[in-house]
């Protein structure tokens, strides 16, 4: 199925979406990653770590004519409708999709005989500056004969597409560390920095607990001590560093608060769980994305 030399395409020049183009073309011809965005643009990005900085061109879709190997796609999860709509003449069969996306339950909405959801660990904000990455270039896919060549593809870039047994613990794993980190950002209106005080500590901690509770009387098997390691994720956490949760609600943005909070509140009532601090977050966030509050 994959060529030797294989056509990429990105759809979103936003913070996840701009890195994995970056990391593309710093290894691969400039003519096997095609960047797609709403219009034909150059997004200023930046390695806040080894100060590295460069421009990326974008491009439309409809103005692109070939078939694409493989297809990340990485828009919010409100624009993913969208998207399906205007992809159909770059891809056929063969083409691997992944969604790079935050949440759960996106991937049923595509047909497609290649179809994937990334677990996404690529710490970065876009301002109206451009893109600046802070760590991590990590995908995590479920592992197959299709992706396990993708795999080999990708060794000699940045970009580390982790292969894994089941990727649904990885996807519930990766929601319970955005359900704590992107909640108290977002109803806080503060960077990471936000986990200085003590009650936004604990906090976290509840309703990680709380989604660790949902996930077990799912049937979903997490480390007993995913608590303990996500708070020492979010301790390594540099105070400026925002989620993309943050970032949505101080610009007025549409919230991923559906997929993400919203699914694992969904889940606990189905299970019949009491989740006192995840319903309170979820109503808080729910009634902001509704336009029910004013935040600024």
């Amino acid at each position: 199925m994959l060529q030797v030399t294989l056509q990429y395409g990105i759809i979103g020049p936003g913070a996840v979406g701009t890195t994995i183009a970056y990391e593309l073309l710093r290894s691969l011809d400039r003519d096997q990653v095609h960047l797609f965005g709403k219009k034909a643009w150059k997004v200023p990005y930046r390695q806040r770590d080894i100060g590295e900085q460069s421009e990326l061109q974008t491009q439309t879709l409809a103005h692109f004519d070939d078939t694409l190997d493989v297809l990340f796609i990485a828009v919010k999860t409100h624009q993913l409708d969208h998207v399906i709509e205007q992809m159909a003449h770059v891809i056929d069969d063969d083409t691997l999709i992944i969604l790079a996306q935050n949440g759960h339950g996106q991937l049923e909405k595509i047909d497609h005989p290649h179809v994937y959801q990334a677990v996404v660990y690529i710490s970065v904000q876009k301002t109206e500056d451009g893109v600046i990455h802070f760590r991590d270039r990590i995908l995590q896919v479920q592992e197959d004969e299709f992706t396990s060549e993708l795999a080999q593809h990708l060794a000699d870039t940045r970009l580390e597409l982790q292969l894994k047994n089941d990727i649904e613990v990885e996807i519930w794993y990766k929601l319970l560390v955005n359900q704590g980190i992107n909640s108290v950002t977002a109803v806080g209106r503060q960077t990471a920095a936000i986990l200085r005080v003590p009650e936004i500590r604990n906090l976290c901690r509840n309703l990680l607990e709380e989604g660790q509770r949902i996930a077990e009387a799912a049937g979903i098997t997490l480390p007993e001590t995913i608590v303990e390691d996500t708070m020492k994720i979010y301790a390594g956490y540099p105070d400026e560093m925002g989620t993309s949760m943050y970032y949505d609600i101080t610009s007025g943005a549409p919230l991923e608060v559906d997929a993400i909070q919203g699914f694992i509140y969904r889940k606990g009532q189905e299970l019949g769980l009491y989740t006192p601090y995840l319903e309170t977050v979820y109503s808080i966030l729910a009634a902001a994305e509704n336009g029910k509050l004013n935040y600024k």
